[in-house]
């Protein structure tokens, strides 16, 4: 980081003597803070401060092992600026000496997006209204509960366009140590603090210095559109701030080139702006990097999202929501949602149109799906933010959830062919007693919950939406999902034309509900197989012990039922020890990874482990690549693969042509995959790309068909991106 104290003044003649002054100024206050630091910080008390700083604490609680987040409130005068941790070609960042009790740590210092100020070929990155600074404390579990005092010393340069002022100040706050079960209230300041943060891109970038021109590849995906970007590299001595950055989009990466101003390092980070206060938080690796595509605009003071401010940032959400809306709505199509839906069938039919309780129904189970929906659309953005590599469905690559659901799925079913009643538990399978509520909500839960191994039509590009917006606006597009996805109930209980159609409730509806058992059986069948895929025979078997237990005690529960005794209390308990047991006995990571099965080579349509490394060496070569990524719990995948890309025509025309195929396969985590899916706008599988030889990537649609594929070779005139 540079350190340089010289000020932002017109560089001229008439001039000099100002920056003389000012960095003779700077010179003289670290002198007097180095001789006697007590009576400089005297002296400074004394007047008043021009960038003042106000330490404030998310929560004046913290709990002994959590960690809690500190705010530097900056607040300049009007005409004065703070400073970005890298300055650029003029200023100082700030720094931290912090005073902290035993077993307390303080992490590094989050700064929000900064903009330029260019005078006179001098960039600077700058700080020009309010803005935050955030630091995370870490508070061991072995601190007691009591007072916390913190205090830090802190420095900045303080400046305007005509002069630079050294400012520092010695601030304090007491927290309070509390047990594990007290209540800790959270300041709601900080959410906005957080917004101002760039976001984890989760994809590498690419860069390279080369005959005096840094050029920096970064994914960005390519149905997204973005004016005037501007990248902040943290690493000094690496590029001239001052040169203009010439900025070219080629396909889902934006290309950003400027004059090299010295040697590179391995890698670098930086922070690409893709608006006002928006950006994304980058490293790249040291690699080759050439200048291609089609010029997009400079960067400069001023910052676009999207290609238009707010206006586009809005389009682009409500774009999002209702491909989210769409999506979720055929979703209910989809064989992985199915089952589900035929519990909420018995509810409706049990209900036979009764308008209160069908309206009532449908809310609670609007209310479900649209809950879960948001819920996991909240933890896949902490995970995204925290560095995972995670995408839409990440719940399903964890074979405990795999069991957890299966366990869950056959109990469903044995409830529904009438092997025993859980009449004083209100849990998904609760859905005969036309008076719960609860019933619907939780069946709206288990349905949002099984639906995201589906990724139908409209879906891809509004969950792909999510990774370059704003969390509220992403997290707004999880829950269209979750709407589009309850729609159809929705719309029966509060369009009477459709609700009067309901049968009326009568003899027919046990039979009913006995048949509506089948798909959840099917379902069951479908997991075991999937656990089986990730875990291997062995430790199946075992699985399915532990399965095989749980069946057993709900068939001693219904054997009781019918002799009217009770036992429900005993019952959850047996099945809940008996599941934690299924999940303790699955295999470790290493272990999965090892019995993943590899039939690529011997399938119809044979192909090669995705690597980037190999679609790089492939495409050199000008041979033409199909990749696609797919996972063992994807539906959709798996219909495409049987109904287009694993028959015989498809593998025919691809031996013709000599195309190399690539399979991704991310039934497990695969940090490399993940990332690729974001640099191509998608936040899960399916995804298929065409390469033809020397032009940019063909993205085909969520459905295949055979004459989809085989007009890829047939017909290479006429590839275009569909996706």
């Amino acid at each position: 980081m540079t350190s340089n104290c010289s000020s932002q003044t017109i560089w001229s003649a008439q001039n000099i003597q100002t920056i003389v002054q000012t960095v003779l100024a700077a010179l003289l206050f670290a002198i007097l803070l180095g001789l006697s630091p007590a009576r400089a910080q005297v002296d400074l008390n004394k007047r008043e401060l021009n960038v003042p700083a106000t330490l404030v604490a998310e929560s004046q609680q913290v709990q002994a092992g959590q960690s809690v987040t500190l705010a530097f409130v900056m607040t300049p005068k009007p005409t004065w600026h703070g400073y970005w941790e890298n300055p650029g070609d003029a200023g100082i960042g700030m720094s931290f000496d912090w005073n902290l009790p035993d077993g307390v740590t303080a992490g590094k210092a989050q700064y929000p997006v900064p903009d330029t100020l260019l005078i006179s070929g001098i960039m600077n990155y700058i700080y020009k209204g309010d803005y935050a600074v955030l630091v995370n404390l870490v508070v061991s579990e072995r601190v007691k509960p009591g007072p916390l005092p913190i205090s830090v010393k802190s420095e900045w340069l303080a400046c305007t366009d005509e002069v630079c002022v050294p400012e520092q100040d010695e601030l304090s706050i007491n927290l309070q140590v509390v047990g594990p079960d007290a209540a800790v209230s959270l300041d709601n300041a900080f959410n906005g603090y957080r917004d101002a943060l760039p976001r984890q891109l989760g994809s590498a970038a690419t860069f390279t210095v080369k005959d005096d021109l840094f050029r920096l590849s970064i994914p960005f995906p390519a149905n997204l559109d973005i004016e005037q970007p501007y990248f902040f590299i943290k690493e000094d001595g690496i590029v001239d701030y001052g040169a203009p950055q010439k900025v070219n989009r080629d396909g889902d990466r934006l290309i950003i080139e400027t004059a090299a101003r010295g040697d590179a390092l391995q890698a670098i980070s930086g922070v690409l702006k893709i608006g006002p206060s928006m950006g994304l938080s980058l490293k790249a690796s040291a690699g080759d990097v050439t200048m291609s595509g089609v010029p997009i605009g400079s960067g400069g003071d001023e910052g676009n999202f999207l290609g238009g401010g707010d206006q586009s940032k809005t389009s682009l959400l409500l774009i999002a929501l209702g491909g989210a809306i769409v999506g979720g709505l055929l979703l209910n199509l989809m064989p992985c949602v199915f089952p589900i839906l035929s519990l909420k069938a018995i509810s409706l039919a049990k209900a036979g149109g009764d308008q209160s309780i069908v309206r009532r129904d449908a809310l609670a189970y609007t209310a479900g799906v649209v809950l879960v929906a948001t819920a996991l659309g909240a933890l896949l953005l902490a995970l995204r933010a925290s560095g995972a590599a995670v995408g839409w469905a990440f719940q399903l690559q964890d074979p405990r959830i795999i069991f957890g659901l299966l366990a869950l799925v056959t109990a469903i079913g044995f409830n529904l062919a009438g092997l025993f009643e859980l009449p004083n538990v209100n849990f998904g399978n609760k859905l005969a007693d036309k008076d719960g509520a609860a019933g619907s909500f939780w069946t709206g839960a288990l349905a949002a919950f099984v639906a995201t191994p589906c990724t139908g039509p409209f879906m891809a590009a509004a969950l792909g939406a999510t990774i370059i917006l704003p969390p509220i606006a992403a997290l707004i597009i999880f829950a269209g999902l979750g709407v589009g996805l309850a729609l159809p109930f929705l719309l029966i209980a509060f369009v009477p034309a459709i609700r009067n159609r309901l049968p009326k409730p009568g003899a027919w509806l046990d039979s009913f509900r006995k048949a509506m058992a089948i798909p959840m059986f099917l379902t069951s069948i479908g997991l075991i197989w999937l656990l089986g895929r990730q875990i291997g025979e062995d430790a199946l078997a075992l699985s399915l012990i532990f399965l095989l237990l749980v069946v057993l005690i709900l068939w001693w529960f219904g054997g009781k039922q019918l002799k009217g005794q009770s036992g429900g209390f005993l019952t959850s308990g047996a099945i809940i020890a008996a599941i934690i047991g299924g999940v303790m006995f699955l295999p470790g990571d290493d272990a999965m990874d090892s019995q993943r099965v590899a039939t690529a080579s011997s399938a119809t349509l044979p192909s090669e482990p995705f690597s980037e490394a190999r679609l790089s060496e492939l495409r050199a070569a000008n041979q033409p690549v199909f990749a696609y990524f797919t996972a063992d719990w994807c539906i959709t995948c798996k219909a495409n693969e049987a109904a287009a890309v694993q028959r015989q025509e498809t593998a025919d025309a691809f031996a013709a042509a000599n195309v190399a195929v690539l399979m991704g396969d991310w039934t497990r985590p695969d940090p490399v995959i993940s990332k690729f899916l974001e640099k191509h706008g998608r936040a899960g599988v399916p995804l298929y790309l065409y390469y033809a030889p020397g032009k940019d990537p063909v993205i085909l649609p969520q459905i295949l068909t055979v004459g989809t594929l085989t007009d890829l070779v047939t017909q290479p005139a006429q590839a275009a991106n569909v996706g």
